[in-house]
């Protein structure tokens, strides 16, 4: 995951930075996606991010200079059922979720299709240059 990371942020061009991640069961994703996205169903990645502004921006310390982009969940038991599904290995699929996840952090996004075909291009970019081909 670290290096999943690490290419996005090369990529990107990004300043110095942090993420967190976090691997949970399905029953604990699905309260996290109940509370914050009002969605009473497990999922298999979540994104908050801490780029994100609000009206009043808010200043956040940083530890060691380097900028926090925020959390990322993922569930495990949805990671082994998407691999199978799409006939490929659990790591390559904790792979393209953590790559997935990482581009939402950043404000990607697929809700349009031209957006969706930038971000899915831009995953499977950095997946193929670290060896997680499908």
């Amino acid at each position: 995951m670290e290096r999943i990371c690490a290419a996005i942020a090369v990529a990107e061009d990004l300043a110095p930075s942090e993420v967190s991640i976090t691997v949970v069961d399905e029953e604990t994703i699905q309260a996290y996606n109940n509370t914050y996205r009002m969605i009473d169903a497990p999922t298999d990645v979540l994104s908050f991010s801490m780029l994100e502004t609000t009206e009043e921006e808010i200043e956040f310390e940083t530890l060691y200079d380097r900028q926090m982009l925020g959390d990322l969940i993922i569930c495990w038991e949805k990671t082994e059922r998407q691999a199978l599904e799409y006939g490929h290995s659990v790591e390559r699929e904790l792979a393209f979720l953590t790559a997935h996840g990482m581009f939402h952090l950043l404000g990607y996004d697929h809700q349009i299709p031209d957006e969706e075909a930038a971000m899915m291009r831009k995953q499977e970019e950095v997946l193929t240059a670290l060896g997680f081909v499908r």
